[in-house]
């Protein structure tokens, strides 16, 4: 075979393929959107007209949700996203001012404290830290604090998801939080 009609073959394959995926772009259109988003963590919307939020980890419960910019007084329960700043960077560097979507559960003034690998909140065990992380790193638990003005004790649902339970990802300091997050499903 020589190389003109190798190239013309491939051609027309691609030009069949390109009409068989314009007649079912209903079946492809799907695919490609996961496919598209299959290596984001967290994608923010940066257009202020729709502050959409798609999370794609199993650190919450919901995958979307509409993001409100800007400072607000956060209480317990509260969702958040806020850019990744913990002493984890040094490992991780890929994760500094990534965006993390996590429940607020500790508030200034709120006692945490450690018992083995146990989490409490004001005496209410909230989490259990796990010895290693996916890489097989150490995790160490955070250490038993007052969490002081201006910081927050944040966590996901999932027992794998990296939060304020690690001394490496620590509190979240009020800076750092970007907004408030409404889930939608």
């Amino acid at each position: 075979m020589n190389s003109a009609f190798r190239m013309r073959r491939l051609s027309a394959t691609v030009r069949d393929f390109g009409a068989h995926a314009r007649q079912r772009w209903y079946l492809y259109l799907p695919v490609f959107a996961i496919w598209g988003f299959a290596y984001t963590r967290l994608f923010i919307d940066p257009t202020p007209r729709v502050p959409l939020l798609f999370n794609w980890t199993p650190s919450l419960p919901c995958r979307v949700a509409l993001l409100q910019y800007g400072p607000t007084a956060l209480k317990r329960g509260d969702y958040v996203v806020f850019a990744f700043d913990g002493e984890a960077q040094a490992r991780y560097p890929g994760l500094r001012g990534q965006p993390f979507f996590k429940i607020v559960r500790g508030l200034p003034g709120d006692r945490v404290s450690v018992e083995g690998r146990a989490v409490a909140i004001n005496g209410e065990i909230v989490g259990q830290a796990k010895a290693h992380a996916y890489d097989r790193q150490a995790l160490e638990p955070i250490d038993a604090t007052v969490i002081p003005p201006g910081h927050y004790y944040v966590q996901g649902t999932s027992p794998d998801s990296f939060d304020s339970r690690y001394r490496s990802s620590g509190l979240v300091r009020a800076d750092q939080v970007l907004g408030t997050v409404i889930p939608l499903f």
